[in-house]
């Protein structure tokens, strides 16, 4: 006589979303990522202008409105495509990450088009801009992988 395996404690669906705790907590994490991203951003903006404006003046300001537009654009379009696969198959979370992919070299090859040879923003300034969030954004999502509580196996 064989008895059905039991739910393990920790694994019984949410009952508002039907999703393991698993994927509640790794939903938990990814939200914890987008906010801190958004506050990066935030200061990008505030930082990022006003460097930009002791620098380069007006050109310097806009240097920074265009490159954290970017850094928000990037990131943001990361952490949703994996937020809107937590716990599918890993063909689906590859397809909407590689999607994204493709939509963030579109746009940065539009929006480089559409700048390129402009004297109203500064390309140092966005240079510097995209590298502070690229750095910051990737240590922020290391702290927020790295404080979540999400289990290494699912039994």
């Amino acid at each position: 006589m064989t008895t059905p395996p039991t739910p393990q404690p920790d694994q019984q669906p949410d009952p508002a979303t039907g999703d393991s705790e698993a994927t509640v907590a790794e939903r938990r994490v990814l939200r914890t990522a987008l906010r801190d991203t958004l506050i990066l951003v935030g200061a990008l903006v505030v930082l990022g202008g006003g460097i930009g404006a002791l620098v380069a003046g007006m050109a310097g300001v806009w240097g920074a409105l265009v490159g954290a537009a970017l850094v928000a654009f990037f990131c943001a379009t990361t952490i949703w495509s994996m937020l809107r696969t937590v716990g599918s198959s890993p063909a689906r979370m590859a397809a909407f990450v590689m999607g994204a992919w493709v939509a963030k070299i579109v746009v940065l090859i539009v929006v480089l088009a559409l700048i390129q040879g402009k004297d109203f923003y500064d390309p140092w300034v966005l240079i510097a801009v995209i590298g502070v969030g690229a750095i910051g954004s990737a240590l922020l999502d290391y702290r927020a992988v790295n404080s979540g509580r999400v289990p290494y196996v699912q039994p």
